[in-house]
């Protein structure tokens, strides 16, 4: 793979004095491109992008991956770009090419994944004239780009496609969207490189201020109770060596939010776990007992908060992130550090390397309190009272078997968590899933523009039936394309998480969440994905997940599909009601919320939870 984009350097360079190439636009987009580093692409050709095609086919180090929908192409450039850590890229013609990246646009920007999508739009003459396929797809996608920007003089390409990458990888990571008019491809322009640039209004500020760093030092040695709430801007930020240190030389336990699994690693003796809606107990009891947040690169999404009148009640709180705008959106703060995650880590760690400027915190009981609740509210599950498979017992499976080397997709819904809580992270970008946005349908295409950036590596889709539905055409864009990555298919024959909802806040009224047949697999997932060009199997039995997950690992010329049959009862426990305080997190169906048991020492899963058939009878 070719070096990662350098957009972010020095955007004064002056231009080279070698005589300018007379180019088309269109070319000057694919040269741009080349000259950015950028090695792959992912699009789909029409009428207003045919010229950049043209000059696609002339492209000597750009390769380009036709996939079956604009979607697909969104969240494949999204699966790169979050594997790689360098910029994807996306192309789309106009009007329903262009706003068929919306969703991925729209997922790379609450998740912020840096993305620069292409599009072609109407040639200029017909702008506002209602052409065919025109869309306003600036104004659509304005609330949903960290910035976006038509192109009207050709001239401008290079330089308008040089700063859509330094805007989408530098400060927080977003999408850049540039759309192109079709005549603007067509001409020609003198072409130099590199472009002179300039964003008067842009200045990310990476370097954490030096007073905040010590009020935070400060407070942090201070603290009883203190636990690190480390967010996927720890991800973006490559901070997660920084992040070990600091933790080890200060003691504190940490938690990691979704976006953010991998950046600790999960078996050392400080992890506490996911916290949320869907976290552990040992996550959510330390965020709510601490006396002291430490939350980097997170942005106290409502999904870890719950009720944010009632979260973390008797904790102070030090955010620093690297968007001024997330410091105290959400939750007053009494130290805010704006700041590039590493190097606010960076700085945290010097500040106790010695002890006799800051002592770390003394807080033996308080590891021991969480310790305590390690032991006894460790990961479980039910087995299925119908006998079919438990999604936990497979995903489980399949981290011990392909291990924390194997780079995991999940699509969105029950099998997103059951993978938060059953796969062993101990690595970054080695976690792909739609947080923000919780788009059904990513995993497929996000696997495999994984696969697209780690060729070598092991990739695993683990999706639903209702995601994989969404687009699991794209299976065929890696069958042809020669992207052979593998897909744990946790059938259950419903929109599982909307069923769950459905049996807590519903009174079990399934409306309109049954996708299977009763007698018959429909659709045949095993012959819809051999017709789509992958290898593809069923598991019905406990006593074959590992030899089928064995056996796909074996087949590395084209994707493997793995159908597992799972109970459609299975539920995602732990859980917290939306909107509800984190304290009324229920461990269980049936059961007390959690912080009403502290009497409830050394009970299992199994042993506290009440059976869905009784839920039902009661019904």
């Amino acid at each position: 793979m070719a070096a990662s984009p350098k957009p972010s350097t020095a955007l004064d360079d002056s231009p080279s004095q070698a005589q300018p190439e007379i180019l088309t636009g269109a070319d000057a987009v694919v040269r741009s491109l080349e000259e950015l580093g950028v090695d792959i692409i992912f699009g789909l050709p029409g009428g207003a992008v045919l010229p950049l095609y043209d000059a696609l086919s002339r492209a000597t180090s750009l390769r380009h991956v036709l996939v079956r929908h604009e979607q697909g192409a969104g969240h494949a450039a999204e699966g790169y770009a979050v594997a790689s850590g360098k910029v994807g890229v996306c192309l789309a013609t106009s009007g329903p090419g262009a706003t068929n990246l919306v969703t991925a646009l729209a997922d790379a920007y609450l998740d912020s994944v840096p993305l620069v999508a292409i599009t072609g739009q109407v040639g200029s003459p017909l702008i506002g004239t209602d052409a065919f396929q025109e869309a306003d797809i600036r104004g659509i996608t304005m609330p949903i780009t960290k910035h976006n920007l038509m192109v009207t003089a050709p001239e401008d390409i290079p330089r308008a496609l040089y700063a859509a990458f330094h805007l989408a990888s530098t400060g927080r990571p977003g999408p850049v969207l540039v759309d192109i008019p079709k005549d603007v491809q067509a001409a020609e322009i003198e072409f130099q490189w590199p472009p002179v640039v300039d964003l008067p209004g842009y200045k990310p500020n990476a370097k954490p201020h030096n007073r905040q760093i010590a009020q935070a030092a400060k407070m942090i040695s201070e603290a009883k109770r203190p636990v690190l709430y480390i967010g996927g801007g720890v991800v973006k930020a490559e901070a997660h060596a920084e992040l070990l240190e600091f933790a080890e030389i200060t003691g504190i336990p940490v938690v990691t939010t979704l976006m953010a699994l991998g950046a600790f690693p999960q078996h050392h003796p400080l992890y506490m776990g996911m916290p949320g809606m869907h976290g552990s107990v040992p996550a959510v009891g330390a965020l709510q007992e601490s006396d002291l947040l430490i939350a980097i690169g997170t942005r106290f999404d409502d999904r870890v908060t719950g009720d944010t009148s009632t979260f973390a009640p008797e904790a102070k709180t030090i955010h620093a992130d690297i968007d001024p705008a997330e410091v105290g959106k959400i939750r007053e703060v009494d130290v805010p550090i704006v700041g590039d995650a590493k190097r606010v880590l960076s700085q945290l760690t010097d500040a106790f390397r010695d002890s006799s400027r800051n002592a770390a915190p003394e807080i033996d009981a308080w590891i021991a309190r969480l310790g305590e609740l390690k032991e006894r509210f460790p990961r479980g599950y039910d087995e299925q009272s119908d006998g079919k498979l438990s999604p936990q017992y497979v995903i489980e499976t399949l981290s011990s078997i392909a291990g924390p080397e194997a780079v995991y997709v999940a699509g969105v819904g029950q099998h997103q968590m059951w993978s938060a809580q059953f796969i062993d992270f101990d690595r970054p970008r080695h976690w792909l899933n739609s947080g923000g946005l919780g788009t059904m349908g990513y995993a497929i295409p996000a696997a495999l523009g994984a696969k697209a950036a780690c060729p070598d590596k092991e990739v695993w889709a683990v999706d639903g039936d209702g995601c994989f539905q969404m687009t699991n055409q794209e299976l065929t864009t890696a069958a042809m394309e020669g992207f052979p990555f593998k897909v744990a298919l946790i059938n259950n024959g419903n929109l599982g998480m909307v069923r769950q909802w459905q049996t807590l806040f519903y009174e079990g009224t399934y409306s309109h969440t049954k996708l299977g047949g009763e007698t018959a697999y429909v659709p045949d997932f095993v012959q819809l994905s051999e017709a789509l060009g992958a290898v593809a199997f069923r598991v019905t039995k406990k006593e074959d997940v590992a030899p089928a997950i064995e056996k796909a690992r074996e087949i590395n010329d084209r994707p493997v599909v793995v159908e597992f049959i799972v109970g459609e009862d299975a539920q995602v426990w732990p859980m917290i009601a939306a909107g509800a305080s984190n304290s009324d997190m229920q461990y269980a169906l049936g059961m007390r919320p959690f912080f009403d048991m502290e009497e409830s020492a050394g009970e299992t899963p199994e042993a506290i939870s009440e059976t869905i058939d009784d839920i039902k009878e009661t019904n």
